[in-house]
């Protein structure tokens, strides 16, 4: 029976998992590798990295209240002709495992969990600039993950049963840049108590310029605790995990033309990303084929803003990202098949709810992935993934009222549309054991 040789490939079939899903809840990147722990073996390590191409742009932009500066009809839609503002990103993940004893074993991950990356075309960049003063070129953050997690098993009297635990330091850093309307900003800088001519001198100076708020936090803990129970002899095995979310605040700068000697104004920031829990079930179907499924919820509502300060410069106070996030929910199904000892093979289905609400456009996913694994003469294996996914059209509104520079609400600078867009990924990894 091929069944153990299919669960060995699915355990390692990280390449699907990565790539079924490194597009999906919001945020989400790479998840840790800890199924390692399961494998035979004294000594395991794997590593793999996906690279994943969204494709995704605006469909339409309206104009705000400001559009007649550029010759634009408040409230007009009008079609985009930027291109993709999303970036190809690649997220790595490497775990080695080791046997303390029979029943112990620890291992040791490295992925990045969480990010995001994009870049505006200058149309995109005119209508912010038009709605609050600030058009953003680009916007991005990124998260590194190092982990350590063990497991003990113990047998039961049909099966046995794994607890897992283990704790995980993530690391934090954003950057946005944006372009200045120095007329927009002074009306908003009026509108918030600033005198007309301090603020239109601010205005006038940073006209046209670039300014750029960055973050770079430190290491914070965070831990897993999980629970499993399997039957090696019919490849099945049921497992729930739990991560905890991890709050940051991270020291900053915001950089402007107006920067004196002593440098960019700091700037400080409070957040948190999500805690999340996953249940995965798989089981071996008939000779050589093995079946399985995961559902994940990540609690993406925890993120409704990122608050910051600015402490000093042409601009001060306190400001917000806004997200307004609702929770995520992933759903994983697929088949697996050993064709020989040596080749195996998976395919499978995920759909990703949307996280939206009402600043953007993180709208619902549906992905097909597969994966391929071929043995060598060395005793490792190597593993091919890829995957498509279909992104659902979105709209989101412009706030209700015109809001000034550092007042805030809830609701996008301007309005838009994006239409059904694709998502492509590849992924390649190998594994070795003794």
């Amino acid at each position: 029976m091929k069944s153990l040789h299919v669960t060995a490939f699915l355990a390692g079939c990280a390449t699907l998992a990565a790539v079924g899903t490194a597009n999906a809840g919001g945020f989400s990147r790479g998840v840790a590798d800890t199924d390692l722990i399961f494998e035979e073996g004294n000594f395991n390590m794997r590593a793999s990295v996906t690279v994943v191409m969204p494709k995704r742009g605006y469909e339409t932009l309206t104009a705000p209240p400001a559009g007649p500066l550029a010759g634009l009809t408040p409230g007009q839609s009008y079609a985009s002709t930027d291109g993709d503002y999303t970036q190809t990103y690649a997220i790595p993940s490497t775990a080695v495992k080791f046997n303390l004893t029979d029943d112990f074993r620890c291992a040791g991950t490295y992925t990045q969990p969480f990010g995001a990356d994009s870049e505006y075309g200058p149309q995109a960049v005119l209508f912010g600039s038009l709605a609050d003063g600030t058009g953003t070129i680009r916007e991005g953050f990124d998260t590194n993950e190092f982990a350590g997690t063990c497991g003990y098993k113990f047998d039961l009297a049909k099966g046995r049963a794994w607890l897992l635990a283990g704790g995980f330091l993530q690391d934090f850093s954003y950057s946005q840049t944006v372009l200045f309307n120095g007329t927009v900003v002074a009306a908003g800088l009026i509108a918030a108590g600033v005198p007309p001519v301090q603020a239109g001198q601010l205005g006038t100076a940073l006209n046209n310029t670039d300014a750029t708020l960055q973050f770079d936090g430190d290491y914070e803990p965070g831990f897993r605790i999980g629970v499993a129970y399997e039957i090696p002899e019919i490849a099945l095995r049921a497992q729930i995990m739990y991560r905890s979310e991890v709050h940051h605040t991270p020291d900053g700068t915001f950089s402007t033309a107006l920067d004196g000697p002593s440098g960019p104004a700091p700037a400080v920031a409070d957040g948190t990303l999500p805690q999340s829990v996953e249940l995965k079930v798989q089981s071996g179907i008939a000779p050589g084929w093995l079946a399985f499924g995961s559902v994940r919820w990540t609690d993406w509502s925890v993120l409704d803003t990122l608050d910051y300060t600015i402490l000093g410069g042409p601009l001060p106070g306190a400001r917000e990202l806004e997200y307004y996030y609702k929770d995520g929910w992933t759903v994983t199904g697929g088949i697996g098949h050993a064709f020989s000892e040596s080749i195996s093979g998976v395919v499978g289905l995920t759909w990703d709810r949307g996280v939206s609400t009402t600043e953007d456009t993180l709208s619902d996913s549906y992905t097909a992935a597969a994966g391929v694994s071929f043995k060598d003469k060395l005793g490792g294996e190597v593993r091919f993934g890829g995957a498509i996914s279909y992104l659902t059209s979105a709209s989101v509104s412009a706030e209700a009222q015109p809001t000034g520079v550092g007042v805030v609400d809830e609701g996008a600078s301007f309005g838009y549309t994006v239409d059904g867009d694709w998502v492509y990924a590849l992924s390649a990894g190998y594994r070795i054991a003794w």
